[in-house]
C-alpha cells in the first residue's frame, strides 16, 4: 500500500475527534439527536481547521444506520462506505477549479434525484466564495428551494467574497484556530501511536509555528519524520529543517537592540546565517516576539493572550522591563516593513543589516522615530550628569548702579554683529560636545531684526529640548564669537516664515506650495535676509 500523508491518516472520524471546535461539534450533535437539519450549511474558518473534516462527519452521521449520541457509529456499512471514499451519498466539489455556471447546473439537475442509499445526499462544496456570480445565482435557485433529500455544505476561508443572498440561506459555522496547547497534545499522541521518539520542545515548536492549523502542523511534523527517519527528532533538528532559529537567540537580539550595540547584532546575523537559517523567516519570528513583549507590557494578565509557556511569559516579563514600549513599536514598524521588502529581493542580509544599524545608530537616520530615539539617549545622558558645558571667561566691563553695586555687563550686539555670529554659526557649532554639535546639525542661524540672533530649526521638537537643556550655554558660545551680549532666539522653520510674514510681508505664495521651505529660504534671500539654505 502506498504511503498515506499523516494529515489524511489522522483525519478525524468521529465530532470527538476533532479539535477546538466544541461549540459547532455540540450543535451539531444536537441537531442529529433532535432531527433539526437544516438543508444548507456555511462552514467558515483559516485553512487546517477541521472545516472539510467535520463537513464529512455531518454527512456521515447523517446516513448513519445506527449513529450513537449524535455520533457515526463507524461499523455500519454506509459509515465504512464514507470512510473508504465510496459513497455515492456524498459528493465533494472544489469550487477553486468547478466554478463556472455549467457545474452548478450539473448539481441542479442531479439534486432531483433521491440518494441510492440511506437518507440524504450531500453535497460539499470546498472554497465556495471561488464560485463566480453567474454560478453564485444559479446556486440561489437550488438553495431557495432544495429537495427533502438535500443538504448544502458550503465551506470558506473567506466568506466576506460570498454574497449576502446566498449567507442567508445558510447556518454560518465559524471555526477557530486551534490553540498550541491543543495541537501540541494532539501531536504527542499520534507521535506515540506512529512509534516516532520526538522531544516535547519541538513537538511544542511545531505547534507554534502551525498559527492555529492541525494541517500545518501535521505537514510540518511529516516532514520532519522523513528528513530524520529512524532518528530521535530534537528542536534543533526541526530549527535545522526550517532553517528557523531558537527563541533565545530573540531575547539575546532583543537585548542587543535595545543597548545599541551595531557590532554584537551583525555578529549575531553572521551566526544565524552560518547555520544556515532563513533570514525572512528570523524577521517573521522576532515580531511576533516583539508582540509578544509588547502584549506582556500592556496587560497584567498576558497568560490568557499568549499561546506560550509560562516559563517563556516569565521571560517575556523580565525583558520587557528593560525595554520601553515606544522602542518596541518602532522596531515592529521597521521589521514589519523589512518584511515586505525581503519578499522582493536577493539581498536579504544586507537589507536586514542596514535596518539593524538604524536602529542601533539613530544618528545615521532622518526618520522621526530615529529623532526620538536620538532625544532618549541625550535625556539619558543629561540624566547621569554626561552633557556638562564648559564655560569660557569673556572679559567683563564694570559699571555701577544706582545703588553703586557693581554688576558684569557686556556692550550690546547690534546690526553688524549680528550678522558676523550668524556667518560664524557653523564654526560656533564646532565648540560644542560632540552629542550637541550632531543635535545642531541641521540648525541654521539667521536674522530679521537687529538685536535679535535666530537660530532656526527644522524640527520644532529638537527646538524645544535644546532650547530647554542648553540655550544658556549656545547663548555664551555666540557671545563669545561676537564678543557682544546677543539676545538668542529659538526658532523653527515655520515660526521663521511667519516672522518675516509679519516683518516684510507675504511669501507670495510660497506657503501653497508642498515643499515650500526653499522657496521661504529663497525670498528671504531676496529681501537680503541673511539665511542659508539647507
Amino acid at each position: 500500500m502506498s504511503y498515506m500523508a499523516l494529515y489524511r491518516k489522522k483525519r478525524p472520524k468521529s465530532f470527538q475527534d476533532v479539535l477546538g471546535q466544541d461549540h459547532i461539534v455540540t450543535t451539531l450533535k444536537n441537531q442529529v439527536k433532535s432531527g433539526r437539519i437544516a438543508h444548507a450549511y456555511l462552514f467558515c474558518g483559516t485553512r487546517g481547521t477541521g472545516k472539510t473534516s467535520t463537513a464529512k462527519i455531518f454527512a456521515k452521521v447523517v446516513n448513519c444506520k445506527e449513529p450513537v449520541d449524535g455520533q457515526p457509529c463507524n461499523q455500519c456499512s454506509l459509515c465504512k462506505a464514507m470512510d473508504e471514499g465510496r459513497s455515492m451519498n456524498v459528493i465533494e466539489i472544489d469550487a477553486a477549479s468547478n466554478n463556472g455556471v455549467d457545474n452548478i447546473r450539473e448539481i441542479r439537475e442531479e439534486v432531483k434525484y433521491s440518494p441510492t442509499e440511506g437518507k440524504y445526499k450531500i453535497y460539499i462544496i470546498d472554497e465556495v466564495h471561488m464560485l463566480s456570480t453567474g454560478a453564485f445565482n444559479a446556486l440561489l435557485k437550488t438553495l431557495e428551494e432544495p429537495p427533502a433529500h438535500i443538504i448544502f455544505i458550503l465551506a470558506t476561508t473567506d466568506p466576506q467574497k460570498i454574497p449576502a443572498t446566498i449567507l442567508s440561506r445558510c447556518q454560518r459555522f465559524d471555526f477557530r484556530r486551534i490553540s498550541i496547547d491543543d495541537i501540541a497534545l494532539r501531536l504527542k499522541k499520534y507521535m506515540e501511536e506512529e512509534n516516532v521518539d520526538i522531544e516535547d520542545k519541538a513537538i511544542y515548536y511545531i505547534a507554534r509555528l502551525s498559527e492555529g492549523s492541525m494541517r500545518d502542523a501535521l505537514s510540518i511534523l511529516d516532514q520532519c519524520i522523513s528528513f530524520h527517519y529512524g532518528k530521535s527528532i530534537t528542536l534543533e533538528h526541526v530549527l535545522d529543517m526550517l532553517g528557523a532559529v531558537d527563541a533565545d537567540i530573540f531575547f539575546e537580539f532583543t537585548s542587543i537592540l535595545n543597548h545599541q550595540d551595531s557590532l554584537k547584532a551583525i555578529e549575531l546575523v553572521d551566526k544565524i546565517m552560518m547555520k544556515g537559517r532563513d533570514i525572512s523567516q528570523f524577521v517573521m519570528d522576532f515580531i511576533s516576539h516583539l508582540r509578544n513583549l509588547l502584549v506582556v507590557q500592556s496587560t497584567t494578565h498576558p497568560e490568557g493572550i499568549l499561546d506560550v509557556s509560562k516559563e517563556h511569559i516569565e521571560l517575556l516579563k523580565k525583558q520587557a522591563k528593560e525595554v520601553d514600549g515606544a522602542s518596541i513599536l518602532r522596531w515592529i514598524r521597521i521589521f514589519s516593513e523589512l518584511s515586505n521588502e525581503l519578499r522582493y529581493t536577493d539581498q536579504k542580509r544586507i537589507l536586514l543589516e542596514v535596518n539593524i544599524i538604524k536602529i542601533c545608530q539613530p544618528n545615521m537616520d532622518e526618520s522621526r522615530d530615529a529623532l526620538l530615539d536620538r532625544v532618549k539617549q541625550l535625556e539619558q545622558k543629561l540624566s547621569q550628569g554626561f552633557m556638562v558645558a564648559t564655560k569660557e571667561e569673556v572679559k567683563p566691563q564694570l559699571k555701577v548702579n544706582p545703588v553703586n553695586k557693581p554688576e558684569i555687563i557686556k556692550p550690546k550686539a547690534v546690526s553688524k554683529d549680528i550678522k558676523r555670529g550668524v556667518d560664524l554659526w557653523n564654526d560656533i557649532k564646532l565648540g560644542f560636545d560632540p552629542l550637541l554639535q550632531g543635535m545642531l546639525t541641521d540648525t541654521k542661524a539667521g536674522y530679521l531684526e537687529d538685536d535679535i540672533y535666530y537660530i532656526v530649526f527644522k524640527d520644532a521638537m529638537l527646538k524645544d529640548i535644546i532650547q530647554k537643556n542648553h540655550e544658556g550655554t549656545i547663548k555664551e558660545k555666540i557671545e563669545e564669537a561676537v564678543k557682544k551680549e546677543v539676545n538668542v532666539k529659538f526658532i523653527s522653520i515655520a515660526e521663521y516664515e511667519q516672522k518675516y510674514k509679519e516683518i516684510y510681508g507675504d511669501v507670495k505664495e510660497a506657503t501653497e506650495e508642498t515643499d515650500h521651505i526653499e522657496q521661504v529660504i529663497q525670498f528671504f534671500q531676496d529681501q537680503n535676509v541673511h539665511l542659508e539654505v539647507w
